[in-house]
Formats: structure tokens, sequence, C-alpha cells
């Protein structure tokens, strides 16, 4: 027996018309739960995956202004809710994945795995992008959280940002206009990165190699990076607030191992989650509000989310009010 095609949504009927249809692909109730790192997740109402930056370009300019767009990357520091997303989620493939050399540095698509760039310049003999070797996720995301790590971050190396507006604008915006803060950018709202660019230094291939090596080593060692997992959970508290680190705090409260259903809080390295094989996305969260809770009674340190969360808890479904 053959499945009926799941039907766009209705205020998605403007993006299939005889006049106007996307060369990208449309995907009404999309799982994304496979898309995660976590592995968990409900559907979304509509997963758009664009051909090109004016493909998404046109479709953002069609959407009614009304319609949530969600943009998600590598899925690498999310938890999709297990009530899935309303509205379109974005998602980009294979027409955002190049990478060029421009002069001291790189021309780099939104869709490029953070480890890819990294490669890619220690190919080019361009060093001070080693970092991103230890950034799981990739380039459109970690300008959007400014993700650092191994002494730089995204702040450090961005010279332009190129990003689709909610209304179908290709802007193309400096780094000093995004108002870099700790795992923060502000970008126009509900809009999408498209492309980059990442300055860099020319150095001898073998010492970025080297370096590069040293990050993964260290990486590996300390994270569980084989794991079901979704990155560093919570954010360092800043120094007036605690002079420990996240995962400090977490050892003292006595978390370490802690579960909560298919749960749990890594035994190699206590600010990371894993979903130990039967996890949904509402396990997780409770685990990382349970570990917050624990915190702030043992320390009065209140932790702060660094992974997202989004979408709607189960016991909602799509059109419900939260």
């Amino acid at each position: 027996m053959t499945t009926a095609p799941a039907i766009l949504p209705q205020w998605a009927q403007v993006l299939d018309t005889d006049d106007f249809r996307p060369r990208g692909r449309l995907t009404p109730q999309a799982p994304l739960g496979p898309r995660t790192w976590f592995r968990v997740g409900g559907a979304a109402e509509l997963l758009f995956q664009p051909a090109s930056a004016e493909d998404l370009a046109q479709v953002m300019k069609r959407l009614p202004l009304e319609v949530p767009v969600l943009p998600l990357g590598a899925c690498s520091n999310v938890i999709v809710r297990d009530g899935g997303i309303d509205g379109m989620v974005i998602r980009l493939a294979r027409g955002f994945s190049t990478i060029t050399r421009d002069g001291d540095g790189l021309v780099v698509g939104a869709a490029c795995l953070d480890m890819t760039v990294a490669e890619h310049a220690a190919e080019a003999g361009l060093s001070g992008l080693e970092f991103l070797a230890g950034i799981p996720g990739s380039i459109g995301g970690a300008v959007a959280m400014n993700a650092g790590a191994y002494g730089s971050d995204m702040s450090a190396v961005l010279d332009w940002v190129e990003v689709v507006t909610r209304d179908g604008r290709l802007l193309r915006l400096p780094a000093a206009s995004l108002d870099f803060g700790y795992r923060h950018a502000t970008l126009p709202p509900q809009s999408v990165v498209v492309r980059v660019r990442l300055n860099a230094m020319v150095a001898p291939p073998a010492i970025i190699r080297q370096r590069i090596d040293e990050i993964r080593t260290a990486r590996e060692a300390a994270q569980p990076v084989r794991a079901r997992t979704g990155g560093s959970t919570f954010r360092n508290p800043a120094p007036d607030e605690s002079q420990r680190k996240a995962w400090e705090l977490i050892d003292a409260a006595g978390c370490r191992g802690l579960t909560v259903g298919g749960a749990q809080i890594s035994e190699k390295h206590c600010n990371f989650m894993l979903n130990t094989g039967n996890a949904t996305a509402a396990d997780l969260e409770q685990l990382g509000d349970t570990v917050r809770q624990r915190v702030h009674d043992h320390t009065a340190v209140t932790l702060r989310w660094e992974i997202k969360r989004i979408g709607r808890p189960a016991t909602h479904r799509m059109g419900e009010s939260a």
C-alpha cells in the first residue's frame, strides 16, 4: 500500500503555483529528529531546502510575513522539541557549500561544516581558522552564535556575512554591524546566513595541520565526540558570577552521570548531555533543567543554556497555542 503524499500547508500554497515554483525542495511534515545530532524531535510543518540564495530570496518574498521562518544548520547544538516546529524550517545544502580562496581569506557557503573549512584553509596555507576544527556544526550557525573554541571565535575572523532577510532581500553586512557577544551575534530577525568571508594569514600548511591535529586530539580526549550529543549544554558563567566553568559547577553539584529517561549527563565531560539510545527531547530538556536547579541549589549560580531548545513540546500540536 502506498502512502499519500503530504500536502502543503494552506499558507504555503503560494509557493507551488502555475506562476512560481521554487527550484529547491519543499517537504511538508518533514521529520527533523534524524537530522539532529541528538537524534530526537518532531517534524517541521514545512521544510525548505533552497537551490540557491536567489531561490531562497524568492520564497521568502512570497511567504506571508506572519509565517515564522527558522534556519537550521547541522543541528549540532539544538534540541528540537517532540511536538515539532510551526512554520517553515530552512536547511541549506549543496548550493551553499562552496569554498573559494579570496586573497588572504576564504569565501565560504553557510552550509559548509566548520571542520571542512579548517581543512580547506590548511590546504590553502591560510592560518587563523584552525579553531573551527574544534567546533561541531556549520558556518551559518557558527556566525549566528559567534561560535568559538581553542582561543578564538567567529568575531575574530569574520569580515562580512551575506544574509537573505525575511522580506526576501540579499544583504551583505560587515562584521562590525553584528554586535558580537559571547555566543551571540545580532542578525536581522528570521534572516538566513548564506555566505561569509573569513580572514586569515599565510602560513606553512604543515604548521597549520599540526595545530588542527592538536585540536582534534584534545577534543576527542575531553569530549564524548562519538556519542549522540549536542556540544556544550550550558554557557560558562561570567567571571562576576563564578570563577568555575560550567562543567565544574555541574560536577560539584553531583550531576555527573545523572539520567532522566534515555538522557544522561556525560561521565566523560559533564557539560555534555547524551542520548543513550531512546531519549526524547523532553528527557533531554528535563535533564538540563534538573541540572540547572541542582547547580543553583548547590552554588547559587544559574546556568544559562547554550544549546538552543526550539519547537513545541509533544503535548502541543501544530497550530495550537503554547
